[in-house]
């Protein structure tokens, strides 16, 4: 099965927006185990869309067209396509009325172009918008490429797409049932996770695996199909095992919108334990990474950022005398921050960060030199040194994101 993706919108040609939405739908056919070979941008512009429309048709068995559903005279994508295909465009009634209905609780005046929303492609399947006005359609073609027409907006197209069309794409195409999982990974690079991978990789039938590069992290999708959800699991158990006996150690977590601090902050409150923070070179990054997290209150009560060496001695006191001879990048501060954070904030964890973010030296230290604390209740302090490269922002990302996972590996033990 080969799709097609078509993004509709003078917008994404200018570089007013980025189009997220072919990002998205791309990841979610491959989920399906769709091809996705060609991917193309139209501006608002019927005759440079049929064409677009007419290559895809000829070349592809699903055409997906992204945009251009609205009320505005420059949505076109459903007229056009319409048109393209020789059918009438009919009103959804159900749609019609939830427009007149919104129209008339907030008291305004509804102009005869909204109702372009409420309209789909005869003898097409109408898919309803959750959280818009403007419907979508699947078409099955019997005479060449079948059509599915999404909206634009993310927060309209991505409800739609997984509630509404993705279920008819699995009934129309697939006989078996498809399961997939999402791996992250964390401390490893994507080229090293395929090579120690290379044999799955390379062998894969079904299920299939891919590796996807992300800033900081890799993921793994692991699709599988079988006559039943059940088997189609067992199959990516399976392979999850042997990848797990071979790189499990810097798998952190799964799916598509799970994170490293999420994960650290549900282990966190499954085990009741607190922590705090002393930070010197990510200046606050590490904490307000945190409290990203819902709920991080139950484990976080604060913590310092200790940019100058005078506000160590203020905040943590630390003696100036120890930060002069030891020096500020160095194991003797990132022990002394780590202990004193949790000491004075009496938490069960205090981790500490200090080093050089660049771009210039500090201490004789090069840009990249991170010193990393980790002191545990009861336990004695560890201290690693870490060698980051790249720009500033990516030093002080890249220090937070390894003290998570630095945490997370002990929450495990």
């Amino acid at each position: 099965m080969n799709a097609e993706i078509i993004a509709v919108g003078s917008e994404i040609l200018l570089g007013q927006i980025v189009n997220t939405n072919a990002q998205f739908v791309a990841k979610r056919l491959a989920d399906l185990g769709i091809n996705v070979f060609h991917q193309s941008v139209v501006g608002d512009n019927p005759k440079r869309l049929t064409d677009a429309i007419k290559l895809a048709d000829g070349r592809s068995d699903l055409v997906i067209l992204l945009g251009g559903l609205g009320p505005t005279v420059d949505d076109l994508t459903k007229q056009t396509t319409a048109k393209y295909l020789g059918r009438e465009l009919v009103i959804e009634q159900a749609a019609l009325a939830k427009i007149e209905r919104s129209f008339a609780e907030t008291q305004r005046k509804m102009t005869e172009n909204n109702r372009l929303q409420a309209l789909y492609i005869a003898g097409s399947i109408p898919l309803p918008n959750e959280t818009g006005f403007a419907v979508g359609d699947f078409y099955q073609n019997s005479n060449g490429s079948d059509f599915l027409l999404l909206p634009g907006p993310p927060s309209e197209l991505r409800p739609m797409f997984v509630h509404q069309a993705q279920p008819l794409l699995e009934k129309n195409y697939f006989s078996q049932q498809l399961a997939s999982r999402v791996m992250r990974f964390f401390g490893i690079g994507e080229s090293l996770l395929a090579s120690k991978l290379t044999d799955l990789i390379d062998q894969q039938t079904n299920p299939t695996l891919a590796t996807y590069a992300k800033e900081n992290e890799v993921t793994l999708r692991l699709t599988a199909s079988a006559d039943s959800q059940i088997h189609a699991r067992e199959k990516l158990d399976k392979l999850e095992k042997t990848i797990q006996q071979r790189v499990g150690e810097f798998c952190y977590g799964y799916g598509d919108d799970n994170s490293l601090p999420q994960v650290v902050v549900k282990l966190l409150r499954k085990r009741q334990l607190t922590i705090t923070a002393a930070e010197s070179l990510t200046a606050g990054k590490f904490q307000a990474t945190l409290a990203d997290v819902p709920g991080v209150s139950e484990v976080f009560p604060g913590g310092f950022v200790t940019y100058a060496n005078q506000v160590k001695s203020q905040l943590l006191k630390i003696p100036a005398e120890s930060i002069q001879k030891n020096g500020v990048v160095s194991s003797a501060t990132a022990t002394a921050m780590a202990e004193q954070a949790r000491k004075i904030l009496h938490t069960n964890i205090g981790i500490s960060f200090t080093g050089v973010a660049g771009p210039d030296e500090l201490e004789g230290q090069p840009a990249g030199t991170v010193w990393i604390g980790l002191a545990l209740k009861d336990q004695e302090t560890q201290t690693k040194l870490f060698h980051f490269s790249k720009t500033r922002p990516y030093i002080r990302e890249r220090t937070v994101l390894t003290g998570l996972d630095w945490i997370r590996k002990e929450l495990l033990k």
